[in-house]
């Protein structure tokens, strides 16, 4: 583990919080339509891995049981609906990503034996069915006006982020064993992980600030 990452978590930290003041400031502007969820989304998130993380820890409860089952799920399925069922308005296209994701959710024997690690099968998984939203929603904007427009375009900022980071550290949870053994690269990686998270949160703030929201 690097001796830097207390410092990486905390950069991570205020960037969430960055997110989550500039979208509460702008909710007034989404309050009335769907993204008002994604401000819910990010108080989620920022309340799950600012106090959530260190309750769980104070109480002695294995974080990677809460992040296997709970968090990471709850985040693939929002990012699922907003893409396919708001974006790309495909309700089918949503349902199948949502089945196929639920069924990836299975026990994992590592997570009971005290393993510093959550199942990376369903991270897996999640990140591949988001990797094709992400392709759909690029492909929708090439073919728009919306591609002349990407600075006044929220999904453009949304996409840039899960780009950098779910789809990013796809090779990080993919290859994670053979990686712990080789500790320069794990490291490197872990290092891409944390800051590609950092800046998909400062997009998701990009996309409260210059995303507007069409009429």
């Amino acid at each position: 583990m690097l001796k830097q990452s207390h410092l990486l978590l905390i950069l991570l930290n205020c960037c969430e919080l960055i997110a989550l003041i500039v979208a509460i400031i702008g909710y007034k502007n989404v309050r009335k339509t769907y993204w008002k969820w994604f401000v819910y989304y990010l108080i989620y998130i920022t309340f799950c891995d600012i106090l959530i993380n260190r309750i769980l820890v104070f109480f002695h409860i294995k974080i990677d049981l809460y992040l296997a089952y709970i968090e990471i799920p709850i985040e693939f399925l929002f990012l699922f609906w907003l893409y396919a069922y708001k974006s790309l308005k495909n309700k089918k296209l949503f349902y199948i990503s949502v089945f196929i994701y639920l069924a990836s959710i299975v026990p994992d024997e590592s997570l009971s034996k005290g393993n510093n690690y959550f199942s990376s099968f369903n991270y897996i998984i999640g990140a591949l069915l988001l990797f094709i939203l992400v392709i759909l929603e690029f492909l929708k904007q090439i073919k728009s006006d919306s591609i002349l427009l990407f600075k006044q375009n929220k999904m453009f900022y949304i996409n840039t982020g899960v780009v950098l980071f779910y789809i990013g550290t796809l090779p990080f949870f993919g290859l994670y064993y053979p990686i712990m053994k080789v500790p320069s690269i794990w490291n490197s990686y872990y290092i891409y992980f944390m800051i590609s998270n950092c800046l998909m949160y400062l997009l998701f703030a990009s996309s409260f600030i210059w995303g507007k929201i069409k009429s």
